[in-house]
């Protein structure tokens, strides 16, 4: 009714010939309106939470005008897997990727933040950082409630991890579950489909998720399905097993009849870099059969897990508790020593995909005595202890008692490229969104928590020309929004909700490096979220006018 009543004034006042008043106007912007159509030079009205008008607003006015000539005019980002998770409870602001012009942080790879049991929520306390907070509650739909009714200035969503109703019903045991505990975990994904929930997630190297076989994942991927919700997925291998793990997922979508992603698409491992095509042959093939599969990426040659993910999952099995035993116990040491050094037809070995321990920096310690060794290589730490790189892999796991945060550096820039080309592929960080202050200077970051938005915009389109900057924002903005199918979000049109950019082609910039990640992007001059701004002139306001953003298969009503 506020549409039609704000169109019917409208109107009126045009037919008065008395100049329309908005509360934002931008003017004289070049507009990309997020189809991959090229840019318009043009304004954009914003009235409360929505743009009412875009292109030749004619002698309309703004009760707050903004002069943007000579910048681009965009839909805010959409951050297609983002780790937010922890660090927005810590600021809400999401500095690092607000002012790279993100407006929608999707979350919930592989795990999500609920549905919890109180197992769940006790395992989720002892396993903090240096963020610590308390679990106040149960559901995924809760936990977004908690971060909108806290304050946060990025919109929010987030898929149903696939391992979270799986911890929830079987715990970490490497097993498949009964006919009955199916029905417990599909139960689970559908109540947070109609709360809400993008789709099913799943992170297949990282236990207990890579314990699920394919017949549990198109289980879920059902439910989702069912909702018309996404499966999508960090694949079960990157490396030697890349094209296998692209077919498995092909396959999830084909029986369960839902969209798929890939989770960062890339090929892990000098030796396997040569799959990258036969992996894309299989999603264009898919493609060309009619299902709807896509990827995303992030714009950098390295990626960032755990230093746990260099040893094999049964040393997972049971949860972290457990594992820390296994690598405390003498026999079991030298097993797993010995299993980091083999090439396996059973799990993805991250460590020989790095190439050398000096490929894996380490970023990321709990501990205060050990947080001395961020920003040096595995390689350079078992040197300083004399140990082998693998026992002192395993040493700092159990003296951290968490699972220390590397960066593996295995994958080739070319492959990057061809990846930031296809035409299917949107963008990521795979990182937190972090500011360069407080608790967050406490540990090391993947530069892609600063950088890899703005990056896309300096290196991808501007200083490369691998995509125009009209591709790079469909990209960026109509693309992942029609994939999860969101309401009225992505594109710049009347009666869509106003997640607004505003930055500069000629200046966007990523600063952040490996060795000094936490340096902010410049070059996003204006972010307005649902109408509110966040960046005003370079600089963020402090407003958290942030939204949970649902998926289709919300039953919650307007």
């Amino acid at each position: 009714m506020r549409r039609l009543t704000l169109a019917c004034s409208l109107i009126f006042l045009a037919a008065c010939g008395a100049p329309v008043e908005h509360d934002v106007v931008l003017r004289g912007g070049t507009i990309y309106d997020g189809t991959g159509s090229p840019g318009v030079v043009g304004d954009i009205a914003i009235d409360g939470d929505l743009v009412v008008g875009v292109g030749d607003l004619g002698s309309a006015v703004g009760r707050h005008e903004i002069e943007v000539d000579g910048l681009a005019v965009s839909p805010g980002f959409v951050n297609m897997l983002s780790w937010a998770t922890e660090s927005l409870i810590a600021d809400g602001r999401a500095m690092s990727d607000v002012l790279q012009g993100v407006t929608l942080e999707v979350m919930g790879e592989g795990d999500s933040m609920g549905p919890l049991d109180d197992a769940m929520k006790e395992e989720m306390v002892r396993r903090q950082g240096d963020i610590v907070y308390d679990v106040e509650w149960t559901s995924l739909d809760e936990y977004l409630r908690f971060l909108e009714a806290k304050g946060v200035s990025p919109n929010i969503a987030s898929f149903i991890g696939a391992a979270t109703p799986r911890e929830h019903v079987i715990g970490h045991d490497d097993r498949p579950p009964t006919a009955e505990e199916l029905d417990r975990m599909r139960s689970l994904v559908r109540t947070a489909m109609e709360e809400g929930a993008l789709g099913v997630a799943s992170a297949l190297i990282y236990p207990p998720g890579s314990f699920a076989a394919t017949d549990e994942l198109v289980a879920l991927a059902e439910v989702a399905a069912e909702h018309d919700g996404m499966y999508i997925s960090h694949v079960r291998g990157e490396g030697r097993h890349l094209v296998e793990a692209v077919g498995e997922l092909v396959e999830i979508a084909r029986r369960s009849g839902a969209r798929a992603e890939i989770y960062h698409l890339k090929a892990s491992g000098r030796a396997n870099w040569p799959l990258f095509d036969e992996a894309i042959a299989l999603v264009e093939a898919a493609r060309a059969e009619g299902l709807a599969i896509t990827a995303d990426v992030y714009p950098y040659p390295a990626g960032a897990t755990g230093l746990n993910a260099s040893m094999p999952p049964w040393v997972q099995e049971g949860g972290f508790e457990a594992s820390l035993a296994r690598l405390t116990d003498p026999a079991l040491r030298d097993r797993i020593a010995r299993e980091m050094l083999e090439e396996s037809d059973e799990w993805e070995n991250m460590y020989l995909g790095a190439g050398s321990p000096e490929n894996i920096l380490l970023i990321g310690f709990r501990s205060p005595e050990l947080k001395r060794y961020t920003g040096m290589s595995l390689a350079e730490v078992a040197a300083e202890r004399g140990a082998s790189p693998e026992t002192t892999a395993m040493d700092l796991i159990v003296e951290d008692g968490s699972r220390v945060t590397c960066v593996y550096f295995s994958q080739s820039e070319e492959v990057l490229r061809r990846a930031i080309a296809l035409p299917w592929v949107s963008f990521c960080s795979d990182e937190g969104a972090p500011a360069p202050e407080g608790v967050f200077l406490k540990k090391s970051n993947h530069p892609r928590a600063y950088g890899s938005f703005a990056r896309v915009f300096a290196r991808y389109v501007r200083d490369e020309r691998i995509i125009p900057i009209e591709e790079a924002v469909r990209k960026l903005t109509g693309l992942p929004a029609a994939n999860l199918k969101l309401d009225r979000r992505g594109l710049l049109r009347p009666g869509f909700f106003a997640d607004v950019v505003v930055f500069d082609p000629a200046t966007i910039q990523d600063h952040a490096t490996f060795t000094e990640p936490h340096q902010l992007a410049t070059g996003v001059e204006q972010v307005f979220v649902n109408g509110v701004q966040v960046v005003r002139d370079g600089e963020h306001t402090g407003a958290t006018p942030g939204r949970v953003v649902r998926g289709p298969g919300w039953t919650g009503g307007e």
